[in-house]
C-alpha cells in the first residue's frame, strides 16, 4: 500500500525531517490535498490559510536542512480550535451572534505551537458557544463525523475531531470545560488529553476549562504537550513546565486501576460501550493490574447545580446582547437559557458549589487508584443535526457524567479508542489519572492502543 504522507504521525514526520528522507513542503502539500479532497463532505475546518501555511514550511524545510529546528514540532501540520485566538483572525465562537474583530495576538497555547515551529494551515469549527457536544452553529457549516458522515463528530471540538480522525495532519488543538475534547475524540477514534487545568495556558481562564490535542495516536498527544506546556502571565492558573515523562512501553503489572462502568445518572450505558471497556479493562487486568469497578463519582444533585450555574452564566452573556444580535443565537440554546430567570441566588450559589462537590467526589475516588477507568460517553455518536444527544435543550447534560467531573477536580483524562460499535462507530475508553500526571495518562493509551483488539483503517468518507 503506498504511504500517504497526511498519515504519518508527528513523531515519524519529525524523525523523517531528522534525516531529511521528507521535508515540511511535502508533507503540507500532501495535507492540503487531502483536505480538499474531504472537507467538502467533513466541513471541520474554519479560516484556512494555505499560503500562510506554505510559507511557514519552507522557513521550516530550511531550519531542518541546517539542522537547526527550534523546537518539538518543527514542521509538523497543527490545526487549531476556533475559540483559541491566532492573530489576525476573527474568534466567532460558533455563532452568528458574535463580533468578528481580529484578533490581536495569539492566544497562549497558538503562540506555544508557533515558537515550536508548528505549521499552522487552518482552524477548526466548533458549535454555539461551545455549549453543545455537536457540531450545530449558526456561524460555520455542520461538521460531520469522518467514520459515517450522518452522525456528529461530538463537540465542542468538532471541527478538530473529524480533522484528526480524516488525517488533516497529526495534530489538532482542542478546548475542553464538560469534555469538549473527549468526547469528540472518542466519537471520532482519535486519542485526546485534557490536561491537568492549568497544565496548558488558557489565556481566558475559569473553572474546568482546559486546552489540550487531538491526535491519531497517544504518542502524538504526548509530543504536542511538551510543546505546549508552561506558565504565561495571561493566565494566572497556569503551572510551570511538564516534567513527567511519557513513557511508550508502560508495564501495568501491580498498577490499582478503578473501572467505573455505570455514571449513577444520566442516559445509560449502550451494552456495546460497555462492553469495549470492559474489554479493554481485562486487557489490562492480564498484564498484571489491579482492577476494581467502583461505585458513580457524581450525583444528580451535582450535575443538576452545573447545569443550573451554566445557564445563568450563559444567560448573563448572552442578555448583554442588543436585540438583534440576541435573535441570531442558536434557538436551542435561547431556550436553554430562558428557564435562567426563574432560578434564585440561592439556586444560582449552590449550582456553582456542586463545582467544588464534584472535585471533592472524584480526590476521594483517587485516593486508592492509580488511573480511573470508564467510558468516555455512554452512547456512540448521534445524528449531526441534533445538538444534543436528548434532542432536549433542558437536558443537555444527559451525556458528560463521565466526562465534566475531571474538569471540575483539574484532574488529567485523556481518551483512546477501545473497539468499534455494531455499525462502525469507535468506541472511546476514558482514562484519569492523579493531578499532573497527565504523560502518565498517555502512557497508559499507549498501552491500550497495542493491547485491544487490531483497529480498522482509517476512515476515507
Amino acid at each position: 500500500m503506498t504511504e500517504h504522507l497526511a498519515d504519518l504521525t508527528a513523531v515519524e514526520l519529525v524523525s523523517r525531517y531528522r534525516e531529511r528522507s521528507l521535508t515540511p513542503v511535502e508533507v503540507l502539500e500532501a495535507v492540503l490535498a487531502r483536505v480538499d479532497s474531504l472537507e467538502p463532505k467533513l466541513r471541520a475546518l474554519y479560516a484556512p490559510d494555505p499560503e500562510a501555511a506554505r510559507a511557514a514550511a519552507r522557513d521550516s524545510e530550511y531550519r531542518w536542512r541546517i539542522g537547526e529546528p527550534v523546537g518539538a514540532l518543527d514542521g509538523v501540520p497543527v490545526t487549531i480550535k476556533e475559540n483559541i485566538a491566532t492573530r489576525g483572525t476573527p474568534v466567532p465562537q460558533g455563532t452568528a451572534a458574535a463580533d468578528l474583530t481580529p484578533a490581536s495576538e495569539d492566544a497562549p497555547a497558538a503562540a506555544r505551537l508557533r515558537a515550536a515551529g508548528a505549521v499552522i494551515f487552518s482552524k477548526t469549527t466548533m458549535p454555539e458557544y461551545g455549549m453543545l457536544s455537536s457540531g450545530v452553529s449558526t456561524f460555520h457549516h455542520l461538521s460531520r463525523n469522518p467514520w459515517d458522515l450522518t452522525r456528529t463528530p461530538g463537540g465542542s471540538s468538532a471541527g478538530a475531531g473529524a480533522a484528526a480522525a480524516a488525517g488533516y495532519g497529526p495534530i489538532h488543538l482542542g478546548t475542553d470545560i464538560g469534555g469538549s475534547i473527549r468526547l469528540p475524540s472518542g466519537w471520532c477514534g482519535v486519542v485526546g488529553l485534557k490536561p491537568t487545568h492549568g497544565r496548558v495556558a488558557v489565556g481566558n481562564p475559569y473553572p474546568g476549562r482546559a486546552i489540550g490535542p487531538l491526535a491519531r495516536t497517544a504518542a502524538d498527544a504526548a509530543l504536542a504537550l511538551t510543546a505546549l506546556t508552561g506558565p504565561d502571565r495571561r493566565d494566572y492558573t497556569s503551572l510551570p513546565p511538564l516534567t513527567d515523562a511519557y513513557t511508550p512501553a508502560l508495564d501495568p503489572q501491580g498498577l490499582r486501576i478503578a473501572l467505573l462502568l455505570d455514571a449513577g445518572l444520566g442516559l445509560p450505558v449502550d451494552p456495546e460501550v460497555t462492553a469495549a471497556v470492559s474489554a479493554a479493562a481485562t486487557a489490562l487486568e492480564k498484564a498484571g493490574a489491579v482492577i476494581e469497578p467502583i461505585p458513580p463519582l457524581i450525583t444528580r444533585e451535582m450535575l443538576d447545580g452545573l447545569d443550573r450555574f451554566w445557564r445563568v452564566r450563559s444567560a448573563y452573556d448572552i442578555n448583554a446582547l442588543p436585540e438583534d444580535l440576541r435573535a441570531k443565537v442558536l434557538p436551542e440554546i435561547r431556550r436553554w437559557v430562558s428557564t435562567a430567570t426563574e432560578l434564585t441566588a440561592f439556586d444560582v450559589f449552590h449550582g456553582y458549589s456542586q463545582m467544588h462537590a464534584m472535585a471533592v467526589a472524584v480526590d476521594t475516588a483517587f485516593a486508592g487508584y492509580d488511573f480511573i477507568l470508564s467510558p468516555v460517553a455512554p452512547i456512540t455518536a448521534f445524528p449531526a443535526e441534533l445538538a444534543y444527544p436528548t434532542d432536549d435543550p433542558l437536558k443537555p447534560f444527559e451525556h458528560i457524567a463521565f466526562t465534566v467531573p475531571y474538569n471540575m477536580s483539574a484532574h488529567p483524562a485523556a481518551t483512546v479508542n477501545c473497539g468499534f460499535s455494531s455499525e462502525n462507530l469507535p468506541i472511546g475508553l476514558q482514562i484519569a489519572a492523579p493531578r499532573f500526571h497527565d504523560q502518565a495518562a498517555l502512557s497508559l493509551a499507549t498501552f491500550i492502543e497495542s493491547a485491544v483488539p487490531a483497529r480498522k483503517p482509517w476512515p476515507t468518507p
